[in-house]
């Protein structure tokens, strides 16, 4: 084996890895591996604080997070269960902003 052989087999491992970091990194539209994960726990915690909120009907709340921005749609009662979800979602850690979509029935 020469060395050329070995200069181009290690250029290749790198360019193959430098690849495969590419492929999992992050954009302005998309989440990189580690932020979706993120955002998964988060959405999870979110719903969590939401179903265990008594006074909700919670059911009828969606939640999406995008890079720690949580946005909540669906249908509530009132205004105050509005505000109740809002303020829910914002208390959970990683949540950087809160969206409302949420409509009164």
């Amino acid at each position: 084996m020469t060395p050329s052989f070995f200069r181009r087999s290690t250029l290749l491992a790198l360019l193959a890895g430098l690849t495969l970091l590419t492929a999992c990194a992050a954009t302005s539209r998309t989440e990189g591996t580690g932020e979706y994960v993120d955002d998964t726990v988060i959405t999870t915690k979110v719903k969590a604080a939401v179903l265990d909120d008594p006074g909700l009907k919670s059911s009828e709340i969606n939640v999406e997070t995008f890079k720690g921005r949580v946005q909540l749609s669906g249908f509530v009662r009132s205004q105050a269960d509005i505000n109740r979800a809002l303020a829910l979602a914002r208390d959970v850690k990683g949540v950087t902003s809160v969206s409302n979509d949420m409509r009164l029935k």
